[in-house]
Order: structure tokens, then C-alpha cells, then sequence
């Protein structure tokens, strides 16, 4: 049994799927962070990012799917997070972290889901190991 086996009960698939992310952490902060993703569903997404953030906490976000549409945008919250095991001494030690979409709208959950179930039937899911 893995450590991922808890976090890996997921009511949507993931897919390996390179988003670009601006995240800002609430309206108070004025740090904006610009990342990729690991993954995405049609849930939330696992973004990679040098500093942590808090647990539960609710973020801002927008994600060029690539796809030629317009940025989504929406709120989110952070529901877990693992910090990476350093690889190389020089690289900093990055964080993996999930976010749970919030108020997602209709139209944006839809292309999210067209993509999903294209790279699923494609056999491109994010394995559960």
C-alpha cells in the first residue's frame, strides 16, 4: 500500500495535461504565482509550486488549457499538499498541490470534460500508484 493510496480516491479522473496556471493565493496577497500543471480533472488540479500553501486554504485561478479558448477562471481550494524529495542538491525542493475547483462554470467544466475523456479513452489517466 502507498502513502497516495488515501489521496488517490477520487470522484474524477486525472489526466497528465500541461496547463499554465497564474494562482493568487486571496485578494489581500499580492503574490501571484505563475506555474504548470502534473495534472488536471474536472474537479481540480495538481499544480507545482516552489512555496507551500496552507491547507484549506482558498485560492484564485486562471488556466490556459491551450486549447485556443479563453482562460478559466475560478476560485479553488487547496486540499492537500507533498513537498518533492530533492533530486538534485541545486534544485530548490518544490511542492505538489492539489486544488479542488470551486464555483467552476458550465461551459468551462465542459471543455475541462471534453479533454478529460479524450486523453482517458487515449489511455493518458494519471496511474494511482
Amino acid at each position: 500500500m502507498s502513502r497516495w493510496d488515501g489521496l488517490n480516491r477520487r470522484k474524477f479522473p486525472r489526466v497528465n495535461y500541461p496547463c499554465l496556471v497564474v494562482l493568487k493565493k486571496d485578494s489581500k496577497d499580492p503574490d501571484v504565482l505563475l506555474t504548470h500543471t502534473e495534472n488536471v480533472g474536472v474537479g481540480g488540479v495538481c499544480v507545482i509550486l516552489k512555496k507551500n500553501i496552507k491547507m484549506f486554504s482558498t485560492v484564485e485561478l486562471e488556466l490556459d488549457l491551450l486549447d485556443l479558448g479563453s482562460h478559466i477562471k475560478c476560485t479553488g481550494k487547496v486540499v492537500w499538499n507533498v513537498q518533492r524529495k530533492m533530486d538534485e542538491k541545486k534544485k530548490p525542493l518544490y511542492y505538489d498541490v492539489g486544488i479542488e475547483f470551486n464555483a467552476l462554470g458550465d461551459e468551462d467544466r465542459e471543455r475541462l470534460s471534453v479533454i478529460v475523456k479524450r486523453l482517458v479513452k487515449n489511455n493518458k489517466e494519471v496511474p494511482y500508484t
